[in-house]
């Protein structure tokens, strides 16, 4: 079995709670429990997971302790509800991005010792510099993100070097404030860990390294050589360099093998501690990999193919897909990619989603979405040439807030009709995706389906825009709730049927007749005294490659492991999406969106160019 932990905290979906799942060797889910942070620890006194600052700061943080008392909590229901923890092979899990968890000096004796008649967060009680950690939704820190960003050159200049321009949020940032305002805290921290590898520290027993994917997400990392920037981690001090050895101690990069202690999402980093195996039964040899966020779990949760598109329609509407040749831009996120680690991630979010899409529903049918989905199919496709563009928050792109409407000659108007009003919110929402999606890097022209999730995805009004507007058909989940925890299940599984692989072939290679184990030869490969005449390193390499490596071993080389064979079968099993709206043939023979999407795109700029200057 698979076990999978699963951390969010009032994300897109509001969700804030700490989930476990267990799955079989056939992928299915066996055992699920979960612990609302609200409700079932309730002496925390946190609003959706998490502490607001009441002095006007933005600062959002969340008690440590009191996700580990979760993590206690979901070892007792999993007891509870009949799991066999012997019968564990491998564990993995994902977290909320962006947020750090704060280990104090000594803490790592801590973990490798804990009490196995204790709880964790008893146990681990004194092991945190910030009790309180910050989180995903806190936006304190404006000042140092514009100070990271000058640094290094701008902010089109940071997201081509980490993927992402500054965002509050981040990781990078946080620990700029944290070393100016509460230097004190800093100095007597011994490891800084994303939440996703504070968990995978857990069930390790030691520190945990950095998920390559959830690094893509601290303004911190060479997202192309998957590898600490120098650059930023300079900016992160203003300039000052002597400061750097030090973070990248507190990173775990003095004390590890890995490169720059980042390791890749699907790659095996331990074996479960002797406290879980004490206290829970958890067998020695299960395998703990990699930790990573929520947003690449997720595509990892959906089996994302190449040529796949997610849009998850929630209080931000967000779309993200693999991509082998990104686009760096200010408007968007480029993150490794969980399932393959040559690919990327693009990520595009906008903050106006289903609220905004409820109050023009208000507006226009007073709730009632029947009426309002008879009065978007009451205005034809295209909407006349009339567009519209909605914000209620602040825009992420363009920086704007309030209600933009244009008619078919790209002329402000005041109002539109009731009809023309709900459809153009829709079209506009959708024309946006399809823009920054394209414009990240994503081929239109190869788009296979658009898989849509979030409660929108019920509305078919809602799903045929998006099928028109992509001229892709569109599908919806089966039977799949919670991709994140079910991604962090699979890559579990994933690094285990990898590791199993790698183990496989070394006994072929061990049992085949005439190999003298434990020779020189095999510890030592090629080198200058065994024949290559060159003590060059070109040279060797070209040596070696001279005999193909299923000759030298005997047999032919097993075909790694493919993620999405593994989760899907064989032959890509269909059932695993159900279709739920094809683009309309008429739509598509006349291009209806293709002139449309050129003036959205005009007026998108025209909007940012008035009005970016004065909310920056």
């Amino acid at each position: 079995m698979i076990f999978s932990i699963s951390f969010h905290c009032g994300k897109l979906t509001c969700i804030h709670q700490l989930k476990a799942i267990v799955i079989d060797d056939k992928l299915k889910v066996c055992h699920q429990v979960n612990v609302t942070f609200d409700n079932e620890l309730s002496e925390y006194k946190t609003k959706s997971g998490v502490h607001r600052s009441d002095d006007g700061l933005n600062r959002v943080t969340a008690p440590v302790n009191m996700w580990l008392k979760a993590l206690d909590m979901c070892f007792e229901k999993l007891k509870i509800d009949g799991l066999d923890f012997s019968t564990v092979l491998g564990i993995s899990g994902c977290a909320q991005q962006h947020g750090s968890v704060w280990w104090r000096r000594e803490s790592a004796q801590l973990l490798a010792n804990l009490n196995p008649d204790e709880y964790l967060h008893k146990e681990l009680v004194s092991a945190f510099s910030l009790r309180d950690s910050p989180v995903w939704m806190d936006s304190s820190t404006s000042e140092e993100c514009r100070q990271i960003e000058t640094y290094v050159g701008g902010p089109e200049k940071l997201a081509e070097i980490t993927g992402s321009r500054a965002y509050e949020r981040f990781t990078g940032p946080q620990i700029a404030k944290i070393y100016k305002q509460k230097r004190e805290v800093y100095m007597v921290t011994e490891r800084i860990t994303l939440i996703s590898n504070f968990l995978a520290s857990i069930f390790c027993g030691s520190y945990a390294p950095l998920d390559v994917c959830d690094a893509s997400g601290m303004n911190m990392m060479d997202i192309k050589r998957k590898r600490w920037s120098e650059k930023c981690l300079e900016a992160i001090f203003g300039g000052d360099k002597k400061e750097v050895l030090g973070l990248k101690s507190r990173l775990g990069c003095l004390d590890s093998s890995m490169n720059d202690n980042i390791v890749d999402s699907h790659e095996v980093i331990g074996r479960v501690s002797k406290y879980l195996i004490e206290r829970y039964g958890f067998p020695a040899e299960c395998l703990i990999s990699s930790f990573t966020g929520d947003n690449p779990a997720s595509l990892a949760g959906l089996c994302v193919g190449t040529n796949d598109l997610i849009i998850s329609l929630g209080t931000s509407d967000t779309a993200f897909f693999s991509l082998d040749d990104p686009k760096s831009g200010r408007n968007w996120h480029v993150l490794r990619n969980p399932i393959d680690e040559n690919l990327y991630m693009g990520l595009i979010c906008f903050k106006n989603g289903s609220k905004t899409r409820s109050r023009i529903s208000d507006h226009c049918s007073k709730g009632n979405w029947d009426e309002f989905s008879r009065l978007v199919n009451s205005a034809p496709a295209g909407n006349s040439g009339n567009i519209g563009f909605y914000f209620d928050l602040r825009e992420i792109y363009p920086l704007a807030i309030g209600d933009f409407r244009y008619n078919e000659q790209d002329q402000a108007v005041d109002s539109f009709s009731n009809e023309v009003e709900a459809r153009a919110c829709l079209e506009g929402q959708f024309m946006r995706l399809y823009h920054h999606s394209q414009s990240l890097g994503f081929d239109m022209k190869k788009l296979k389906r658009v898989v849509v999730t979030g409660g929108a995805s019920a509305n078919s009004v809602i799903l045929q825009v998006i099928a028109d507007v992509f001229k892709s058909p569109v599908c919806v989940l089966k039977e799949i709730t919670n991709s994140a925890c079910l991604g962090g299940a699979y890559l579990a599984k994933y690094a285990y049927e990898l590791e199993q692989q790698k183990l496989d072939q070394s006994f072929k290679l061990s049992t085949r007749p005439g190999v003298e184990h434990g020779s020189q030869s095999e510890e030592k490969g090629f080198s200058d005294e065994e024949g290559t005449g060159s003590s060059d390193p070109e040279q060797k390499i070209t040596a070696k490659a001279k005999v193909p490596a299923s000759e030298t071993l005997g047999f032919a080389q097993e075909k790694q492991v493919d993620f999405r064979e593994m989760v899907l079968g064989h032959e890509e099993n269909e059932t695993y999406f159900v279709k739920a709206a094809d683009p309309n043939p008429v739509v598509l023979e006349e291009n209806v969106y293709k002139p449309l999407l050129e003036r959205y795109v005009t007026l998108e700029t025209l909007i940012a160019m008035n009005n970016d200057s004065t909310l920056s």
